[in-house]
């Protein structure tokens, strides 16, 4: 249906409306991805007020399901940090959630954009710096992304690949330092770790949204991105490793990285095994290609990557959203028990690598707790064909 739209538009080039439909088969994405129906529309409605009604029926849909969930009120909230990369009106996106739900006067609110899919990380680590410094209380966390602001509609090919691989989604998480929240949470927050690869200007170009040749507005991706995320990965879990590895992997790690950097030895850098660290896995998925090289380089059998690659096939990358919809598969499919780590690590503008590590405080995570997955999570996994 999207390649019939698209070509029915008649702003894309035949050169490049091949290109998509080949980037589509090969992206991981299923039939049942979401984008906005003004999208799908002939010529597609771009207009400002439909893109702010996307992102509120995608955000008051998340937080009026959270608040049932939790039974948390709104008035109890006390902080609110939102982010979305692309679409930042005035009002901000925060502001509205305020008008909403009538939050109270004092409520710390923050809104943070253009910080691309790894900003929900960025979200929970800036709302549990903020709980830290006020005890007591409720941080509400919302992340999400705008299909109808970040949609390009000209045809240059290295902005084209986002519109095969981004889809509509959003989460909210409640996050709380009430110590007698503990026996109800679902989980403990153990770490966050934000990792800016910026200073480099390969790193910083690598996503960029400007203007092509006919001014028209797109995100481009360039050829350079894998490489990228490679070596920022690398920088990451260097920092990473030491928090969460047990001491056996650590000496390891160690001994590699001094017979490489003092004694100057040409030999592969260790790859801990970070299956000694962590139970499940949630990686960003930014695309198959993306997958595929974080599962070669953490050695990840396919059991680890089910969650990503069946998030990517069921509602495409999301952005900053995905990797809750990721956790959702782990807990729809019972897999989370008591005591198990989960490990979030996310990829983004910038560039960015972060990661969230939370520890399962019950056993009580499992299909029962209603998520995006209930009810079709019998048809997972499947097959995802070439």
């Amino acid at each position: 249906m999207f390649m019939e739209r698209a070509e029915l538009t008649g702003f894309f080039t035949q050169e490049n409306l091949a290109l998509m439909r080949k980037v589509i088969y090969r992206s991981g994405l299923g039939p049942k991805t979401y984008v906005p129906d003004n999208i799908l529309q002939i010529p597609p409605n771009l207009a400002f007020f439909l893109a702010r009604k996307e992102t509120e029926m995608v955000i008051f849909g998340a937080i009026d399901e959270l608040f049932v969930k939790t039974g948390i009120e709104a008035k109890d909230i006390g902080i609110l940090v939102v982010n979305c990369s692309v679409f930042n009106p005035t009002p901000s996106l925060a502001d509205m959630i305020v008008n909403q739900y009538k939050l109270k006067e004092n409520i710390l609110c923050y809104n943070l954009g253009g910080m691309g899919c790894s900003a929900g990380v960025i979200a929970v680590d800036l709302a549990k710096q903020l709980l830290q410094a006020h005890p007591n209380s409720y941080a509400l966390a919302v992340s999400t992304e705008n299909g109808t602001s970040s949609m390009y509609w000209g045809n240059n090919p290295s902005m084209l690949v986002g519109n095969c691989l981004f889809r509509m989604g959003g989460s909210a998480i409640l996050l709380s330092n009430h110590s007698s929240d503990r026996y109800c949470s679902k989980y403990q927050l153990i770490h966050t770790l934000r990792t800016h690869m910026g200073a480099d200007d390969d790193s910083y170009n690598c996503v960029f949204q400007g203007e092509d040749e006919e001014n028209k507005v797109g995100v481009a991706l360039s050829k350079s991105l894998m490489d990228v995320a490679r070596e920022a990965l690398k920088v990451h879990i260097t920092m990473l490793g030491p928090l969460v590895l047990p001491i056996s992997e650590k000496r390891k790690f160690l001994a590699n990285l001094m017979k490489r950097k003092l004694f100057k030895m040409k030999i592969k850098a260790y790859m801990p095994d970070f299956k000694l660290a962590f139970h499940h896995f949630c990686i960003h998925p930014g695309g198959r290609a993306v997958l595929d090289k974080i599962q070669k380089s953490l050695e990840l059998d396919d059991w680890y990557m089910e969650p990503s690659r069946m998030t990517l096939y069921r509602f495409g990358n999301t952005s900053s959203s995905s990797l809750w919809y990721e956790l959702g598969y782990c807990e729809a499919k019972g897999r989370i028990k008591k005591g198990d780590r989960i490990w979030q690590l996310a990829f983004g503008s910038g560039f960015k690598c972060n990661s969230a590590v939370w520890l399962a405080l019950n056993n009580d995570i499992g299909p029962a707790d209603k998520n995006p997955w209930t009810y079709e999570i019998h048809e997972f996994p499947i097959k995802v064909v070439s």
